[in-house]
Protein backbone atom coordinates (compact mmCIF):
# COMPACT_ATOMS: atom_id res chain seq x y z
CA UNK A 1 0.00 0.00 0.00
CA UNK A 2 1.18 3.44 -0.69
CA UNK A 3 1.10 6.34 1.34
CA UNK A 4 -1.24 8.25 -0.73
CA UNK A 5 -3.74 5.16 -0.86
CA UNK A 6 -3.14 5.18 3.05
CA UNK A 7 -3.91 8.29 3.82
CA UNK A 8 -7.01 8.55 1.06
CA UNK A 9 -8.23 5.53 2.49
CA UNK A 10 -7.99 6.62 6.35
CA UNK A 11 -9.48 10.20 5.63
CA UNK A 12 -12.15 8.30 3.54
CA UNK A 13 -13.48 6.98 6.85
CA UNK A 14 -16.06 9.39 9.08
CA UNK A 15 -14.97 11.45 11.53
CA UNK A 16 -11.29 11.21 11.03
CA UNK A 17 -8.19 13.36 11.56
CA UNK A 18 -4.78 13.46 10.71
CA UNK A 19 -1.33 14.27 12.28
CA UNK A 20 2.23 13.74 12.00
CA UNK A 21 3.86 12.77 14.35
CA UNK A 22 6.25 10.24 16.66
CA UNK A 23 9.01 10.79 14.07
CA UNK A 24 7.11 11.45 11.16
CA UNK A 25 4.34 8.68 10.86
CA UNK A 26 0.71 9.27 9.47
CA UNK A 27 -1.40 8.36 12.30
CA UNK A 28 -5.17 9.19 11.68
CA UNK A 29 -7.65 9.65 14.92
CA UNK A 30 -11.31 9.46 15.42
CA UNK A 31 -12.41 11.55 18.43
CA UNK A 32 -9.03 12.12 19.72
CA UNK A 33 -8.26 8.05 19.50
CA UNK A 34 -5.48 6.48 17.16
CA UNK A 35 -6.74 4.14 15.12
CA UNK A 36 -4.03 4.12 12.72
CA UNK A 37 -0.20 4.49 12.33
CA UNK A 38 1.37 4.23 8.95
CA UNK A 39 4.86 4.99 8.23
CA UNK A 40 7.25 4.48 4.82
CA UNK A 41 10.00 2.36 5.60
CA UNK A 42 13.25 2.74 3.75
CA UNK A 43 12.35 0.17 1.23
CA UNK A 44 9.53 2.65 0.13
CA UNK A 45 7.23 -0.02 1.73
CA UNK A 46 4.42 1.23 4.13
CA UNK A 47 4.42 -0.31 7.69
CA UNK A 48 1.32 0.42 9.19
CA UNK A 49 -0.33 -0.32 12.65
CA UNK A 50 -4.10 -1.11 13.78
CA UNK A 51 -6.18 -2.04 16.36
CA UNK A 52 -7.64 -5.12 15.99
CA UNK A 53 -10.04 -7.26 18.50
CA UNK A 54 -8.61 -10.24 20.62
CA UNK A 55 -8.89 -12.90 18.41
CA UNK A 56 -7.94 -10.80 15.40
CA UNK A 57 -4.72 -10.17 17.31
CA UNK A 58 -4.03 -13.39 17.94
CA UNK A 59 -4.67 -14.98 14.79
CA UNK A 60 -2.89 -12.31 12.75
CA UNK A 61 0.08 -11.85 14.79
CA UNK A 62 0.67 -15.64 13.70
CA UNK A 63 0.65 -14.35 10.03
CA UNK A 64 3.65 -13.85 7.93
CA UNK A 65 3.91 -10.25 7.15
CA UNK A 66 2.12 -9.11 10.36
CA UNK A 67 3.32 -8.97 13.91
CA UNK A 68 1.99 -7.41 16.98
CA UNK A 69 2.96 -3.58 16.58
CA UNK A 70 5.65 -2.15 18.54
CA UNK A 71 5.81 -0.47 21.57
CA UNK A 72 1.33 -0.88 21.30
CA UNK A 73 1.75 -4.28 21.64
CA UNK A 74 4.09 -4.90 24.89
CA UNK A 75 1.79 -2.90 26.77
CA UNK A 76 -1.45 -4.93 26.75
CA UNK A 77 -2.67 -2.97 23.53
CA UNK A 78 -3.84 -5.46 20.79
CA UNK A 79 -2.08 -4.23 17.90
CA UNK A 80 -1.24 -5.44 14.61
CA UNK A 81 1.61 -3.98 12.51
CA UNK A 82 1.05 -4.84 8.87
CA UNK A 83 5.01 -4.90 6.84
CA UNK A 84 4.07 -6.45 3.59
CA UNK A 85 0.97 -7.64 1.34
CA UNK A 86 2.43 -10.94 1.88
CA UNK A 87 -0.46 -12.23 3.75
CA UNK A 88 -3.00 -9.53 3.45
CA UNK A 89 -3.15 -7.40 0.34
CA UNK A 90 -4.29 -4.01 0.25
CA UNK A 91 -8.09 -4.80 -0.05
CA UNK A 92 -8.06 -6.58 3.54
CA UNK A 93 -5.74 -3.88 5.29
CA UNK A 94 -8.61 -1.78 4.17
CA UNK A 95 -11.09 -3.91 6.33
CA UNK A 96 -8.60 -4.04 8.80
CA UNK A 97 -8.49 -0.18 9.00
CA UNK A 98 -12.34 0.17 9.07
CA UNK A 99 -12.39 -2.36 11.98
CA UNK A 100 -9.76 -0.36 13.68
CA UNK A 101 -11.72 2.94 12.96
CA UNK A 102 -15.07 1.34 14.60
CA UNK A 103 -13.01 -0.31 17.35
CA UNK A 104 -11.69 3.36 18.24
CA UNK A 105 -15.08 4.98 17.74
CA UNK A 106 -16.70 2.54 20.06
CA UNK A 107 -14.31 3.50 22.93
CA UNK A 108 -15.49 7.11 22.63
CA UNK A 109 -18.72 8.23 25.02
CA UNK A 110 -22.58 8.75 23.55
CA UNK A 111 -22.21 11.99 23.55
CA UNK A 112 -19.25 12.40 21.58
CA UNK A 113 -20.47 10.01 19.24
CA UNK A 114 -23.39 11.65 18.81
CA UNK A 115 -21.08 15.04 17.91
CA UNK A 116 -19.06 13.56 15.42
CA UNK A 117 -22.12 11.62 13.66
CA UNK A 118 -21.27 8.00 14.72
Amino acid sequence: MSPEAYNAFCASLPATSHVVQWGGADVWKVGGKVFAIGRQQEDGEMAVSFKCSPMGFDILSEQPGLRPAPYLASRGMKWIQWLTGESMPDDALCDYLAESHRLAAAGLTKRVRAELGL
